[in-house]
């Protein structure tokens, strides 16, 4: 008889569903890719009806429901919190209770309300067990260390533990305020980008400068030998303020925060290479404290803070461990399939059987279902089936110098583009970079683009010690005689690198043969099918409006190939150029 588990995690950021049928993932995707608001929060009644659809199932049919934290556990640190400050936590505790009281707490009437769930039980999780359960119970690994930062669960910001078979314990954690997470995000602020949304721009500027504020970075925590840390509270102000930070550690670093959208100067680009150095080290002293205390060879890593993959480089190159898992959805959108795998595993006592190898779990459009969008729009296209073709053009268009917009199969489950949902370029191209920054994502021109590359190339290329990177979650240094693809080597020398197997990804693997035999590079740019602000495309219809409002030259959306200059005008389309105005 199957069993259907339905995972769900919300009300803060990156909502997202996971289902399960007999411990095996069926689908799973975040709310925001259909609501097309970013990192969208909300009850992620979209994605679940998603899931549900995929299987073929009612919510009737579903036998186990969980959620990815335990609300009560949350709401008594943040009355706690808010106690020990008071009054001068009046103001975020007049503007937290409302939601709190709606819908964050009672989440077994929110379950119900929305997905007719009846008097079922619904199953919590703590936060920082779902990011755990998400990581190892989707890893290859039979028996491994697991290592979890973020933010803030309910009071956990970053748990040790270990795993085995179908178990896994968390045996030390480091309790709030004091959080790695919430100190890169109150840097996040300070650099003038969004809280919560912004700290991959602070990792990727980060390379742009020097470590000059080490010390002063440092005066914020208190580090012990094992990677343990205390913050210096005095510094802060979000454990009971509306903002992250305080005048005292403003004046540390001797200036106000940078404006939003104001001129990034040579002092922005040293507080985030000091930042990033600060936390390479933090989480390279607790990854070699973890180990020492499991010998494990394996670590299996989760949290909002295992997406900074150029401290996750560093753990993998500093440290005894062999083999670094961390799944593509590492923050709180796997939380969702955390719980549900935690279900399986550890409260019905099921073996694992399943293994996450690939992060294709989103809708997926046939040729049949997407040739009306283009007839809608009156698109102009030609249709080319025999895939060993469709990659040839493909890569034609690529190694012209071209920008191509590539939507094939299931969407991605997680932030990064791998392939299925991806804006592709030439990386010998000396400006491709600066191209598809300011005219089709309409960007910082400081953000890197990552490369994709022939996982059979991989170690000729980059340092990535024979190590795969399927998820794009390792940076790793580019060989020295290899600097010669301008595009994807930062200016450190190093890249965030996805290395495409034939196993998992055949059509983008061989996409990528097409380009290697065309031009000798088994290696293409890939960046996130969208434009800034706006979560990764998720229909075609999603993709043709992006595809028309940036400069992006050709689209191959499922086996049909359009190229901009035989688009009509569409005056109803709001260009993206309009939106963010270039210099």
């Amino acid at each position: 008889m199957t069993t259907w588990i339905l995972g769900i995690s919300c009300f803060y950021h990156d909502a997202a569903a996971a289902l399960l049928r007999d411990g095996e993932l069926v689908a799973a995707a975040s709310e925001e890719r259909f609501t097309r608001k970013k990192h969208d929060p909300d009850f992620p009644i979209n994605a679940i009806q998603y899931c549900l659809g995929v299987a073929g199932i009612s919510i009737d049919d579903v036998d186990h429901l969980g959620f990815y934290d335990k609300p009560m556990l949350k709401l008594e640190r943040i009355l706690l919190s808010h106690l020990q400050h008071f009054p001068r936590s009046k103001e975020q505790f007049i503007a937290a209770m409302p939601a709190w009281m709606k819908e964050k707490l009672p989440v077994r009437r929110v379950v119900d309300r929305e997905l007719g769930w009846g008097r079922r039980p619904v199953l919590f999780a703590e936060h920082h067990v779902s990011h755990g359960a998400s990581s190892f119970f989707a890893s290859p690994f039979e028996e491994a260390a697991i290592l979890t930062v973020d933010g803030v669960g309910e009071w956990a910001t970053a748990t040790q533990g270990y795993g085995q078979g179908n178990t896994m314990e968390l045996f030390h954690e480091i309790r709030f305020p004091h959080s790695l997470g919430l100190l890169y995000s109150t840097f996040t602020g300070y650099l003038g980008f969004k809280v919560n949304s912004g700290e991959y721009k602070v990792m990727g500027l980060a390379p742009y400068g020097e470590p000059r504020f080490l010390d002063e970075v440092r005066t914020l925590l208190d580090v012990a030998p094992d990677g343990s840390f205390r913050l210096d509270m005095s510094y802060f102000d979000f454990d009971f303020g509306m903002r992250m930070a305080n005048e005292r550690f403003f004046e540390l670093f001797g200036r106000p925060p940078r404006a939003p959208e104001s001129p990034i100067e040579g002092f922005h680009k040293d507080i985030a290479r000091s930042l990033q150095e600060v936390l390479n080290e933090v989480m390279v002293l607790q990854a070699k404290a973890l180990h020492q205390r499991t010998g494990s060879k394996n670590l299996c890593l989760a949290g909002g803070v295992a997406l900074n993959c150029v401290a996750n480089g560093h753990i993998l190159r500093e440290t005894p461990f062999e083999h670094v898992y961390t799944q593509p959805a590492a923050g709180d959108a796997g939380g969702a399939l955390g719980v549900a795998l935690w279900i399986h595993c550890m409260v019905l006592g099921n073996d694992r059987n399943w293994v996450m190898n690939a992060a294709d779990w989103g809708p997926a459009f046939s040729a049949e279902e997407i040739e009306p969008v283009l007839q809608h729009f009156g698109a102009k296209y030609t249709r080319i089936d025999d895939q060993q073709l469709l990659c040839d053009a493909a890569a034609g268009h690529i190694e012209s110098g071209q920008v191509v917009g590539w939507f094939q199969g299931r969407m991605e489950f997680g932030p990064r583009a791998l392939g299925n949902r991806s804006i592709l370029g030439d990386p010998r191209v000396t400006d491709m970079r600066d191209r598809i920054n300011l005219k089709i994502k309409f960007r910082e021109g400081f953000r890197p683009f990552a490369p994709s590359i022939l996982e059979e190339h991989a170690d000729q290329w980059f340092d990535l010690r024979g190590h795969p990177s399927p998820f794009m979650q390792l940076v790793a240094d580019v060989l020295p005689d290899k600097r010669v693809v301008p595009a994807i080597t930062h200016v450190d020398g190093s890249a965030r690198v996805q290395t495409v197997s034939a196993q998992y990804c055949p059509l983008y693997h061989q996409l990528l043969r097409a380009f290697e035999s065309r031009t000798g590079c088994p290696l293409v740019i890939n960046t996130s099918f969208n434009v800034r602000g706006e979560p990764v495309v998720c229909t075609p219809e999603d993709a043709f409006k992006c595809f028309i409002r940036t400069h992006m030259d050709v689209l191959v959306l499922g086996p049909f190939v359009l190229l901009k200059e035989a688009q009509p005008e569409y005056p109803e389309i709001q260009d993206a150029r309009s939106l963010f105005p270039l210099d």
